[in-house]
């Protein structure tokens, strides 16, 4: 009996000593904190300093502290602040996450277990360790399903990458008009320091812009430049291409696709992770570049990468929580419609068919208009005898179930990379006296379609760019076609003005010579899978066109050639002017009627990406990217963002 009295006495004796040396731990940490820390930071939850509370630090996911919006890398890190990576970070803070502007290093270990020590023993850890991203509530604001739905006629936003749901790329606005664009000046510009591809298209609600620059998003104020909030995604994977091309909003968050293959949704208003969801991978040949399309509670994406072999699809998503909805396959299954259009099954498990442009969709009807790409390998069609499907087709699907209503493919068993790239504008027109429902379909083949869309028929194709030798497959020795890989249509669809019933259409006019291997590729992960190659006639010989075509006939009504490929967007007004850019760094405004410039600004760097207009408390702006366009196009300058508006 004494012996487990003494056993006891002996046991709370030490766990008396331990809880001691505890507390005096945490006591020195406490001291440690307000003398190394506390300048910047508090432990008070909620409760920002200079930089974030460090409240509930211990055990959570860096960048979410509620309430504070990061600007540097530390938001960013992906770091997990368990008692190991903290005491990492502490050891060297500037060195473990760049970009951190936190000056202090604590070398001394015995210390730092101290700070921990206090850090864990703050009150709110608990909680703070075990809440997830996605249980985050969806923030309110809009746009509504609504303000979406009547986009199109919207003066104050521009809620979708090509303007609205229909990506007319038209704005009832005439303040800017064909008598006072030569009195434009830049009244602002946001400049990052990051030179990857500009190719983004801006979005604006109630007088804040996002747009997405490298791997982060940003909001700023669409008349001052200043920016609100950055946020910058790390990438948790291999990246196959940086190139990204805008976001959705909706209902107060902000989603884009990263390099590395998530959607991650933001919120609007303070720039924080709501929730990040991994749909692709570069090990399945695949990265995301695609601007979002938000309908309803669903984001609606599918992944690019048919140039190193993925096997395509799109999808929709939870906008709350990223779960997926529906997925349809743009390279069959087995036993799935289309299959046996592929004479090898085989040939379809890096069959292609990528997603990289906008989206349009028949709001009133739920029919989403959907983009295919080419088929892989790229040039070397007997690899995938057959035609191919859904490879450079057309693809209407039932916006709320994913199931196919129909399809057109353009280019069976294409072997130019010809993909199809616009299913934009949708519009309508008399046509012999008759209203129709009709779309515009483009791709890099240098042909604009447009299509019956309640009877699928096509009634004319307009020639957009240089068409020569167009069925010539490539051969081991090379032939020479028109347009070449940069041909026809790219990245920015047509606009429409439904007052002149003009679709205003800019191309690519830049021809090449195509050569595919001896023997099939062999699939190689990370890598191109082409099966030949095209050599690009020299640069200086590349052209832009510009031309206006008549909604309802096809015949065009004016043609202009430009000394560049023409790839940045065109926007059309009621003012008569059309915006737009070219990649000799000029943002110009132009004559609807003619296409003559009437005004030009050199913003310091190439136009690839969105030109957009909307109004502030009664006032037209417009706004213009600017930077390095891609390592085809090339271009110069750093990711911009330059806006517009009357002396």
């Amino acid at each position: 009996m004494r012996k487990v009295q003494r056993a006891g006495l002996l046991i709370a004796l030490l766990t008396t000593g331990a809880m001691a040396i505890a507390q005096d731990e945490v006591a020195q940490g406490e001291k440690m904190f307000q003398a190394q820390c506390s300048a910047c930071h508090t432990v008070k939850p909620g409760v920002n300093g200079f930089g974030p509370s460090l409240a509930g630090v211990v055990g959570r996911r860096a960048g979410k502290a509620p309430g504070f919006t990061y600007t540097s890398a530390m938001s960013n890190s992906g770091l997990t602040w368990d008692e190991g990576t903290l005491d990492t970070f502490l050891t060297s803070s500037t060195q473990k996450v760049p970009g951190t502007a936190m000056p202090v290093a604590i070398p001394d270990a015995h210390v730092r277990t101290e700070i921990i020590a206090y850090l864990k023993s703050v009150a709110g850890s608990a909680p703070a360790a075990t809440t997830p991203a996605a249980t985050i509530a969806r923030p309110s604001g809009g746009p509504t399903q609504e303000e979406l739905v009547h986009a199109a006629s919207d003066t104050r936003d521009w809620l979708y990458v090509s303007k609205d749901y229909s990506g007319q790329r038209f704005v009832k606005l005439n303040q800017i008009n064909t008598k006072n664009a030569h009195d434009l000046r830049p009244i602002c510009i946001y400049r990052s320091d990051s030179a990857t591809p500009t190719q983004t298209n801006p979005l604006v609600y109630k007088g804040v812009m996002y747009l997405t620059v490298d791997a982060s998003i940003v909001a700023i104020d669409a008349v001052t430049c200043r920016s609100r909030w950055v946020y910058k995604w790390d990438a948790k994977g291999r990246v196959l291409s940086p190139t990204n091309r805008g976001v959705g909003i909706k209902d107060g968050v902000v989603v884009r696709g990263t390099a590395d293959g998530y959607l991650i949704a933001l919120d609007m208003d303070k720039g924080q992770l709501l929730w990040s969801r991994q749909i692709a991978s570069a090990d399945g040949s695949q990265y995301l570049s695609m601007p979002p399309m938000m309908f309803e509670d669903m984001v609606i994406y599918g992944p690019a990468g048919g140039d190193w072999g993925e096997k395509g699809w799109i999808g929709a998503f939870n906008l709350s929580t990223g779960e997926p909805v529906w997925r349809f396959n743009l390279i069959p299954d087995d036993n799935e419609p289309g299959a046996d259009s592929w004479k090898d099954p085989q040939a379809r498990a890096h069959g292609g068919g990528a997603l990289w442009t906008p989206l349009a969709l028949d709001a009133e009807r739920g029919i989403l208009y959907v983009p295919v790409g080419n088929p892989a390998p790229d040039f070397f069609g007997p690899a995938r005898e057959g035609d191919d499907l859904y490879t450079s087709s057309a693809v209407a699907l039932d916006v709320h179930s994913g199931k196919m209503l129909w399809y057109r493919q353009f280019v069976s068993n294409d072997v130019h990379d010809a993909d199809l790239s616009q299913v934009s504008p949708i519009f309508s027109a008399r046509v012999g006296g008759k209203s129709r429902k009709l779309i515009a379909i483009s791709g890099k083949d240098g042909l604009m379609r447009v299509l019956d869309r309640d009877t699928h028929e096509q009634l004319y194709e307009a020639t957009i760019s240089t068409r020569t030798n167009i069925d010539a497959a490539p051969t081991v020795e090379g032939v020479h076609r028109c347009p070449g890989l940069l041909g026809g249509m790219e990245w920015n669809g047509p606009a429409y003005d439904p007052a002149s019933g003009t679709l205003y259409v800019a191309a690519v006019d830049w021809c090449g010579t195509f050569t595919r291997t001896a023997d099939a590729p062999a699939f190689t992960q990370y890598a191109h899978y082409y099966g030949g190659a095209v050599v690009p006639d020299p640069r200086e010989q590349a052209r832009g066109w510009l031309t206006a075509v008549d909604g309802a006939t096809g015949k065009v009504r004016w043609k202009e050639q430009w000394p560049t490929p023409l790839v940045a967007a065109v926007t059309a007004t009621s003012g008569g002017v059309l915006f737009t850019g070219d990649l000799d760094n000029n943002f110009l405004v132009l004559d609807a009627s003619n296409g003559k410039a009437l005004y030009r600004f050199n913003t310091g760097g190439s136009i690839g990406g969105g030109v957009l207009t909307y109004q502030v408390d009664g006032k037209q702006y417009v706004a213009t990217t600017s930077g390095t366009v891609s390592g085809f196009f090339g271009g110069s300058g750093t990711s911009a963002v330059v806006v517009f508006a009357l002396h």
